[in-house]
């Protein structure tokens, strides 16, 4: 089944949501209204439907190889890429200065979008690009700019991002590779990085590494990393490509998913040390890397939305054409295609709703994240980059675990053959699972929800979200329609369980006086994913209940009535199916955090 771009959802999130024509408004972003949107967007799923889609499958079976430090990418990708990289999409949302076309993130993210779910394993390469140059834009100096990012903005080189090692995992406290200070101001890299996404291909004439690494004598943990710049091959004082640097590939991994994307073992410093930069200070490396880090969580948080809706369509299309059994009600004289059937509806309704509902959630969370850098009042940049903060665990977290479930409903629709590979299906299930694992895991996605969004602040940024929650269903209630009105009531519950687990956990990590209580970590923490998970079924919801109220008001000019009445029954549907697990969830939290800490360890 070919790949087709939401792009009607899309726009109505960009155009009445996430409010585009106020974004325009905005210094740097006066060219980027509604219809610069539009044709960006019509464009983009010319290409992914054209282009990257068709290769998705190809990908599966014939994924990246390596032989002899070389890895080739799956055949057609790399004529694909140089489409990609011709067509400008690399630089859509990079500065103007470096070639890029500076367009805000709330375009790029549906661009983003497009290209996961038309092939996720060909989108991570330029996903981790951005991130490159996310960072060097922020920390890099003048001469790192002027060397490596028009190059990576057009496309015509690539970045990674070399955090994990083989004893360090997720805990970057323990990374080992070090970094060896020369005379010229360069540094010599010696270590392993091990899960490195396109950390070797042939589709770009460089790739740009950035690393983490200890320079010698510095202090031991986190407070000792620093961030360089490592070539793939040396870049000359003109800007021509010089020697090879000492960084190869000694092996890729063989995977459950995204098999076209190389998972590169990289080893520096064999043959004397690899070559590498600064960016930055030294021991201020994972603050930088963080930057990459966020960039890339909202990424995959739009890739988990990406999957969850290819999976989404396939097996739409399967159910308007596999026939199997009278329908219940007897509305068909003999068997018919299985969508008349109430169990396969309420799988494919399910389906649609966590997909529109994270979908909006992520394009609101962009527009955010647009005001935060551009708005002219500080003020309202610090209110919209708490906003955008606080929602990026929720987007990267809570839409990856959607999609797990998403692309098993898919599967489940297919029945029997949604177990055989051969029809598809499998593979977007296969793909979807490292989402919730790289860019870190969801519990560490619900640490940073918990630690820093939450506890923090005491709870602030949570409960003033709440509060415009609770002024949406006060516009529910004004439209007195029987769909507004169930929203709102299911809105409410959501919100007031919400509001009780954000008391539980910054009372639970608050520091206590003297005298009182003493703070609970064990118990807050035995909470955080499902802590993490109520906080994104709500916010999803918010936003489908704020598109209802938009669909209404559409529907009664007459504007897509198929559309509008699709969107009023998604958002009807999300409320009684899944804001209905607010409360259960927040009892969990609150009431069995004994049940999760006291077992003994020996027990298990």
């Amino acid at each position: 089944m070919s790949y087709v771009a939401p792009l009607k959802d899309m726009l109505f999130n960009i155009k009445h949501l996430a409010y585009i024509d106020r974004i325009a408004q905005l210094p740097g972003f006066e060219d980027a209204g509604f219809e610069t949107a539009q044709a960006v967007l019509e464009e983009a799923a010319k290409f992914n439907e054209g282009v990257l889609s068709p290769l998705n499958w190809e990908g599966d079976k014939n994924p990246s190889s390596w032989k002899d430090g070389v890895v080739t990418a799956t055949p057609g990708f790399k004529e694909a890429f140089e489409q990609f990289a011709q067509g400008g999409w690399q630089g859509l949302q990079h500065p103007v200065d470096f070639g890029g076309q500076g367009l805000p993130k709330t375009i790029g993210a549906a661009c983003g979008e497009m290209q996961n779910s038309a092939n996720m394993s060909f989108a991570l390469c330029p996903l981790l690009t951005d991130g490159a140059i996310e960072a060097l834009l922020t920390a890099g100096s003048d001469e790192l700019k002027a060397t490596y990012l028009e190059n990576l903005v057009s496309g015509k080189w690539t970045g990674t991002m070399n955090l994990t090692e083989p004893q360090a995992g997720s805990d970057l406290a323990a990374v080992r590779s070090r970094a060896e200070p020369q005379a010229d101001g360069s540094y010599k890299v010696f270590g392993t990085k091990i899960f490195i996404t396109w950390g070797e291909h042939d589709m770009a004439e460089n790739l740009v590494h950035l690393v983490l690494a200890r320079v010698t004598g510095a202090p031991e943990g986190v407070k000792g990393i620093s961030l360089f710049v490592v070539p793939k091959f040396m870049v000359n004082k003109d800007g021509s490509l010089g020697a090879r640097n000492d960084v190869h590939c000694v092996s890729i991994e063989h995977k459950m998913g995204i098999k076209a994307s190389p998972t590169a073992v990289l080893q520096y410093g064999d043959h004397g040390g690899a070559i590498g930069y600064l960016v930055g200070e030294e021991n201020r490396g994972l603050e930088y890397m963080f930057i990459m880090m966020n960039a890339a969580r909202f990424g995959v948080g739009v890739q988990g939305i990406a999957i969850a809706e290819r999976a989404y369509q396939k097996a739409v299309t399967f159910a308007k054409d596999r026939v199997q059994s009278r329908p219940v009600d007897g509305s068909l004289p003999t068997s018919g295609p299985i969508i008349h059937h109430p169990d396969v509806k309420r799988m494919l309704m399910t389906m649609r709703a966590y997909t529109e509902g994270c979908r909006a959630m992520a394009t609101v969370g962009a527009a955010a994240f647009d005001a935060a850098h551009n708005h002219p009042d500080a003020e309202t940049r610090k209110q919209n980059q708490a906003f955008y903060e606080f929602m990026v665990p929720l987007i990267k977290g809570y839409s990856t675990e959607m999609s797990l479930e998403v692309t098993s409903l898919g599967v489940q629709v297919h029945g029997g053959m949604g177990f055989i590979e051969e029809t598809g299906a499998a593979q977007y299930y296969r793909d979807a699972k490292i989402l919730t694992i790289y860019e870190g895991t969801t519990a560490i996605q619900a640490n940073d929800l918990v630690g820093r969004k939450t506890a923090r602040d005491g709870g602030q940024t949570a409960r003033a979200l709440a509060a415009q929650i609770e002024a949406t269903e006060g516009l529910l209630l004004k439209s007195g329609s029987a769909d507004a009105l169930a929203v709102a009531k299911r809105l409410k519950v959501a919100r007031e369980a919400f509001v009780d687990v954000v008391n539980f956990v910054a009372g639970g990590l608050a520091k206590a006086p003297e005298g009182a209580a003493k703070a609970s970590p064990n118990a807050v923490f035995a909470g955080s994913v499902p802590y993490l998970m109520l906080a994104g079924n709500l916010m999803a919801g918010w936003q489908l209940a704020r598109a209802l109220l938009v669909a209404q008001d559409e529907l009664a000019q007459g504007v897509d009535a198929p559309f509008m009445k699709a969107k009023i029954i998604t958002a009807r549907f999300y409320a009684d199916h899944l804001l209905t697990k607010a409360p259960g969830v927040r009892d969990a939290i609150i009431e069995g955090a004994d049940s999760v800490t006291a077992l003994a360890l020996d027990a298990f």
